[in-house]
């Protein structure tokens, strides 16, 4: 029983804590100010976030600024609307979405070199996180329109996708592919463990070479747009730099109810890293193997990759503009892996608890 509950209550925690704020940035001296926009335009989604558009009345606030939207329909290609928008004389244009359709205009953006705006209307907004801009303040964030402040940032690569956070392959990756997972997330964990955790449960078929030799079959791969800081299960999730030129990448090998034990007690004893089914280190490129293609997450939405699959970092892609009124920007740019963390909570709460 304690263990079950020690099991639970890491699960909790990883769910519910926030990025913790104990790292300065060096990106954030190198910002520089940026004039007023001459003809600013705006991707929005208005389903992202369960209506946060209409909630925080996107539209009109744009309108009463003199920002041209665009409002994505039904079967509307994002990509086609963002490179028309260029086409049309664009000289600065943002995505209000979440973190899948900022990936998207942020690769035209950085293609076309014109300065990419993030407004915060999806559900977690993780990317806006990283840049220091108020995720409860959307309107806020149409002042990266006005006079800004803007820096250069990395994006990263696999295969023929963008990613500006990062890409979660075994479990997370087969979670957020199942049609299930987004309205019942518990369930579905507890069956994806059921069936590729424990005995006799197929291997992940996932291979890549780590720093140190082979790592083969991990249950949790994690590739980020630069690296996450690991200091323990419950307060890893920041990323100091987001212009390092490198990826970071974090396996998690869990073979057994004993290992699993081992690796709550590293964490009791704040030795995470020391746990020998974790591997963490970053790197400019890298390569994924497996024999058939491999599901995962993109900045949190499912895709399906075809092997081998090749990562690389995209160094200084994105010009970015921020508010220059917010003053978190000067605190550096930090998130929290998502993929990663939920992998590990869903699978720490549903293996031990035997749900």
């Amino acid at each position: 029983m304690g263990l079950i509950a020690t099991g639970i209550g890491l699960s909790s925690s990883l769910v519910a804590i926030g990025p913790r704020r104990t790292a300065e940035h060096d990106v954030a001296t190198q910002w520089h100010t940026v004039p007023v926009a001459t003809q600013p335009v705006l991707l929005v989604n208005p389903r992202s976030g369960g209506g946060k558009v209409q909630q925080c009345g996107l539209l009109d606030a744009c309108a009463a600024r003199g920002i041209e939207t665009v409002v994505l329909g039904p079967g509307d290609d994002l990509r086609s609307l963002a490179q028309s928008a260029v086409e049309r004389g664009a000289d600065v244009i943002g995505m209000a979405g979440g973190d899948g359709s900022l990936a998207v205009v942020a690769e035209v953006a950085g293609q076309e070199g014109r300065p990419f705006v993030c407004v915060p209307v999806g559900t977690r907004n993780h990317f806006a996180l990283d840049l220091g801009i108020d995720r409860t303040d959307p309107i806020g964030a149409l002042d990266s329109f006005g006079s800004a402040h803007e820096g250069f940032v990395d994006l990263g690569r696999v295969n023929d996708r963008i990613f500006v956070n990062n890409v979660s392959l075994g479990l997370y990756g087969t979670m957020v592919a199942s049609e299930d997972y987004r309205a019942e997330k518990l369930r579905t964990a507890a069956e994806t463990i059921q069936r590729h955790i424990g005995p006799g449960a197929p291997p992940y078929d996932l291979h890549l070479e780590g720093p140190d030799g082979p790592i083969d079959d991990p249950q949790v791969v994690e590739v980020s747009n630069n690296p996450y800081q690991l200091r323990s299960l419950t307060t890893f999730g920041t990323r100091s730099r987001l212009n390092s030129g490198t990826l970071g990448v974090v396996t998690v090998r869990v073979g057994d109810p004993d290992d699993l034990e081992r690796l709550l007690a590293a964490e009791r004893e704040r030795g995470f890293e020391a746990f020998p089914g974790v591997h963490s280190w970053a790197t400019a490129s890298l390569e994924v193997r497996s024999a058939s293609s491999v599901v995962a997450g993109i900045d949190g939405e499912p895709a399906r990759l075809t092997p081998p699959l090749r990562f690389e970092t995209v160094p200084h892609a994105l010009r970015v503009r921020v508010p220059r009124t917010h003053r978190r920007i000067n605190r550096g740019l930090r998130s929290l892996p998502i993929g990663f963390a939920l992998s590990l909570a869903e699978f720490g709460w549903t293996f031990l608890s035997g749900d």
